[in-house]
C-alpha cells in the first residue's frame, strides 16, 4: 500500500502495539512485489545525481495490517548491517516504535499523561476524606462514594497500561477504550461533585459528635471533587478528535456524545422506577419501550468500537450508526410528544405538583425529570446525527 504522489510515496509496513497508530516507512517508491526481490528501491534527495539505495522489506499479510502483528518483525537492512538491526539503525522489536523501551515515561508525563496522573491524586483524596472523617448515607452518598471509587480504579488500570505498554496484550481498542472511559468518569465526577455538597456540605457546623471537623472534612472533599471532575474534562479536551485528523471513534464528538445518551438514560431509568406511574397508560409503556431501545442500541455501538469489532458485521460501521442515529431521533421524538401529554395534561394527569405530594417522594417530580431529560436525549441524538454526516470511518482503527 502506497500513501503519496507523484516520485515520493510512503509505503505502509505494519500496525504497532497501539492499534490506533501505524508505523510508515517514508521515501521509497513503490514496485511490484518480484521486480523487489530483485532490484532495491532508491531514495531521492532533493538533487537526483545524488541517491541512495534501501531494500524493501518484506511483504506484510492483511491480517497483519489490519489486527497488528502478534510477534515482532524483523526486516533485512543493508548489507554489512548488523542482525536485528532495522533500516533507520534502531535496536529491538519492530512492534514498538523507534527507540521504545517496556516503560512508556510519556505515559506520565505527556499533558494526558499528567491529567491523568491528577486524576488519581484527586480521586485518592476525595474518597479518603469522605471515607475518614467527612461521612455519606443514603443513596445520594452511596453514589458518590461509588462514582469516585470506580473512576479511580479505572484511571490506575489505565495508566498501569500506559506505563508498561500491556494495553497491546488486551484484547481492545485502545483508543476507543480510553476515549470512553474519560467521558464517562467526566460524567459521573460531575454529578458526584454536585450530589455530594447539595446533600452533605454545609458552612454551619453539625451538632455533636460531628462538630466542625465533619464540616471541614466534607467541604474539602467537595473541592476536590471539583478539582476531579476538571481533570477528567480536561482529558477529554486534550484527547478529542480535531478536524481532520484520524482518531478512534470514541475520540470524535459522535462516540462521547454515545456516552452521554447512555448516561442520560440511565437518569431517565432512575426516574421511571422511583414511582413515576408509567404502567397507567400503553402510551407511557411505549416511551419506556423507547427508552430501552435506544440506550441498548447505543450501549451495543459503544460496546462494538471498544471491543474493535465493527469491521465484522456485514455491513458498513458508519452506514449501520447513521442509520440507528436517525431511527433513534424519531423514536424520542415521538416519547418527547407522548410523554408530557399523558403525565401533565389534565384529561390523563396532574397539570400541576399535587400540594399533599411529599417532597422527595412525589411521582409527579419523577415524571417532571422524565419529561426533561427525553428532551435533552433528543437533542444529543439531533446533534449526534448532524455531526455523524461529517466524519469518516477507518477500519484499521
Amino acid at each position: 500500500m502506497t500513501l503519496g504522489d507523484g516520485d515520493r510515496h510512503t509505503r505502509l509496513l505494519f500496525q504497532g502495539s497501539n492499534h490506533d497508530h501505524l508505523f510508515i516507512e517514508p521515501g521509497c517508491l513503490a514496485r511490484p512485489a518480484q521486480a523487489a526481490e530483485r532490484q532495491p528501491c532508491c531514495k531521492v534527495r532533493r538533487s537526483r545525481r545524488h541517491r541512495r539505495c534501501c531494500r524493501l522489506p518484506a511483504p506484510v499479510p492483511a491480517a497483519t495490517a489490519e489486527r497488528g502483528a502478534s510477534a515482532p518483525q524483523r526486516h533485512r537492512g543493508p548489507r554489512g548491517s548488523a542482525p536485528g538491526k532495522d533500516e533507520a539503525g534502531q535496536m529491538g522489536s519492530a512492534m514498538e516504535p523507534p527507540g521504545g523501551g517496556y516503560l512508556h515515561l510519556g505515559a506520565v508525563t505527556s499533558p494526558v499523561g499528567t491529567a491523568r496522573v491528577l486524576q488519581l491524586a484527586f480521586g485518592c483524596t476525595t474518597f479518603s476524606l469522605v471515607a475518614h472523617r467527612g461521612g455519606f448515607a443514603g443513596v445520594q452518598g452511596a453514589f458518590c462514594m461509588a462514582a469516585w471509587g470506580f473512576c479511580f480504579a479505572l484511571s490506575s488500570l489505565v495508566v498501569a497500561c500506559e506505563f508498561t505498554r500491556l494495553h497491546s496484550c488486551l484484547h481492545l481498542s485502545w483508543g476507543n477504550f480510553t476515549a470512553a472511559f474519560a467521558m464517562l468518569a467526566t460524567l459521573l465526577s460531575a454529578t458526584a461533585a454536585v450530589l455530594y455538597p447539595l446533600y452533605f456540605a454545609r458552612l454551619q457546623c453539625p451538632p455533636e459528635p460531628a462538630g466542625c471537623a465533619t464540616r471541614d472534612f466534607r467541604l474539602a472533599a467537595s473541592v476536590f471533587a471539583g478539582l476531579l471532575f476538571l481533570a477528567y474534562a480536561v482529558e477529554v479536551a486534550l484527547t478529542r478528535a480535531r478536524p481532520g485528523q484520524v482518531a478512534s471513534y470514541m475520540a470524535t464528538v459522535s462516540g462521547l456524545l454515545k456516552i452521554v445518551q447512555a448516561f442520560v438514560a440511565c437518569i431517565i431509568f432512575g426516574a421511571l422506577v422511583y414511582d413515576s406511574r408509567y404502567g397507567r397508560y400503553v402510551a407511557t409503556q411505549w416511551c419506556v419501550a423507547v427508552y430501552s431501545l435506544c440506550f441498548l442500541a447505543t450501549v451495543a455501538v459503544v460496546a462494538l468500537s471498544v471491543t474493535g469489532h465493527t469491521g465484522g458485521l456485514g455491513c458498513p460501521f458508519d452506514r449501520l450508526v447513521v442509520v440507528y442515529t436517525f431511527l433513534a431521533v424519531l423514536l424520542y421524538l415521538s416519547a418527547a410528544v407522548i410523554w408530557p401529554v399523558f403525565c401533565f395534561d389534565p384529561k390523563y394527569g396532574e397539570p400541576g405538583r399535587p400540594p399533599d405530594c411529599p417532597r422527595g417522594s412525589c411521582f409527579w417530580d419523577s415524571q417532571l425529570v422524565v419529561a426533561t431529560f427525553t428532551y435533552v436525549n433528543l437533542l444529543l441524538y439531533i446533534a449526534d446525527l448532524a455531526y455523524s454526516q461529517r466524519i469518516r470511518f477507518v477500519p484499521s482503527l
